[in-house]
């Protein structure tokens, strides 16, 4: 993997480990060499993980929409910046220059877009590993949830395991790294 889409928080959250795992993760792609891609934002763990790569000599793609850069949330000193029309127009652009996708602590929008992510998976439209990175059991209630799904016969179990979930960085990446894709148009849940 070259590049790292990562969605993440606009805000730093309660713990202070989820911001530590967002400057360990920006360090460690930065050493890997793996461009990190991702909302532009300079706030939250979004703007953690930005400079964390950036003071490790490694690279940073924002894409962010005009309003929101117009909102003065748009990071200043990233390597590339895109800007585009519309939210739509931002997750797919993020998801056509990157090599895989992960999932760091957020809210609505983070999950808004893994989730998508995933979907776009499901239905064969990508087939980019998708890590989940649950930080602290930050994800264990989505983690039963989705079980739950599998149980209750709302998803494919071969769907459920596109989401590739690890509790540290190197894990995580070991699994992206060996993941393979399996789409087969199993109809559809």
């Amino acid at each position: 993997m070259k590049s790292i889409l990562v969605y993440c928080g606009a805000n730093v959250g309660t713990k202070t480990v989820y911001q530590t795992t967002a400057q360990d993760l920006g360090k460690i792609m930065a050493e890997k060499k793996i461009r990190l891609v991702y909302g532009a934002g300079s706030v939250g763990l979004m703007g953690i993980i930005a400079n964390a790569i950036l003071e490790n000599g490694g690279e940073a793609t924002g894409i962010i929409p005009h309003f929101l850069d117009r909102l003065e949330v748009g990071h200043k000193n990233l390597t590339e910046t895109h800007k585009v029309e519309t939210m739509h127009e931002r997750k797919a652009l993020m998801e056509q220059v990157c090599d895989g996708i992960v999932a760091l602590p957020g809210g609505y929008g983070t999950l808004d877009e893994l989730f998508e992510m995933l979907t776009w998976s499901q239905l064969g439209l990508h087939n980019k590993p998708i890590g989940l990175l649950n930080v602290d059991g930050f994800y264990d209630h989505i983690i039963a949830h989705l079980e739950k799904m599998v149980q209750d016969g709302f998803l494919k179990e071969d769907n459920r395991k596109i989401l590739q979930i690890a509790d540290n960085i190197e894990e995580l990446f070991e699994k992206m790294e060996n993941y393979q894709a399996n789409y087969q148009a199993k109809w559809i849940s």
